[in-house]
């Protein structure tokens, strides 16, 4: 009865995958197509897998430079996301006082504002510093991401017993050094963890790069995406090598940290 009931499973998994993949086979194939070939079969494998739709989407999107700038933005927010977080966190953690649990709180109810409340004020507020670039966008990605992982580290830091800070003290360590030494190491599952939930937001986000962002060549991929689409709305073979292209990044950064992400996610979830 078991080993029936493992086959359904099977199965069901097996039909579940390929409906997840069907919207990836049906952009990769088409891809290769010609608008006419599209417009008469779309499920088909295409009659020659030519490149020239690649080429042609990969000039239009002006594709190093966007992925140059998605990666900078991404790579430098959330690296200044994991530094600040960790380190709030961490004083918040050991600092039991009035004065901590409320700036805690205060960061944790951060989390339920939306960000359409804000959005306007913010920009208004940037362009009078003229910050409406790509330094600006940093700024804005560290103070909205900060919350849930301060929220995250903070929960794993009190896993983390006392009794390593005092240690470390005793040996001579001042309290940075007990930081990066002996505490941030300790946290690296939930590191990882915080660097995915925040990598797949950044890289993906598209509202708030619209409204900051407004100098020509400093569009991200997503960005760069829309303005392609609205230009090529009716040619569906560049508007899908174009989507393939952007995609290829985000499945060649899983392929080589999948390990990691794995691992984060199931540490992160027993501690």
């Amino acid at each position: 009865m078991k080993k029936k009931w493992d086959i359904k499973l099977e199965v069901f998994g097996g039909l579940l995958a390929l409906l997840w993949l069907a919207p990836f086979y049906l952009m990769f194939v088409n891809s290769f197509k010609s608008k006419k070939e599209i417009f008469m079969d779309t499920i088909s494998l295409p009659e020659q897998w030519s490149f020239d739709n690649y080429i042609t989407a990969f000039e239009e999107l002006d594709f190093m430079r966007t992925l140059f700038n998605s990666l900078l933005i991404t790579v430098v927010s959330v690296v200044l996301i994991i530094v600040f977080s960790a380190m709030a966190a961490y004083a918040l953690s050991r600092a039991k006082s009035r004065l901590s649990t409320v700036l805690f709180f205060t960061f944790v109810a951060a989390m339920l504002i939306p960000f359409q409340s804000v959005m306007i004020p913010l920009v208004t507020v940037f362009g009078q510093f003229e910050m409406l670039n790509r330094g600006g966008l940093i700024f804005m990605y560290l103070g909205f991401g900060a919350s849930l992982s301060i929220f995250l580290y903070h929960g794993a830091l009190n896993n983390v017993p006392r009794s390593l800070d005092e240690a470390a003290t005793i040996d001579g360590a001042n309290r940075w050094q007990v930081f990066w030494h002996i505490i941030f190491p300790i946290l690296k599952p939930i590191t990882v963890t915080v660097a995915i939930l925040n990598i797949i937001w950044i890289w993906n986000d598209y509202l708030l790069p619209s409204l900051v962002i407004n100098t020509p060549g400093s569009e991200t991929i997503p960005l760069k995406m829309f303005f392609f689409f609205g230009e090529y709305t009716k040619q569906w073979h560049l508007a899908l090598a174009g989507l393939t292209l952007a995609i290829v990044p985000v499945i060649i950064f899983y392929f080589f940290a999948q390990r990691e992400i794995i691992k984060g996610v199931s540490d992160g979830a027993v501690k």
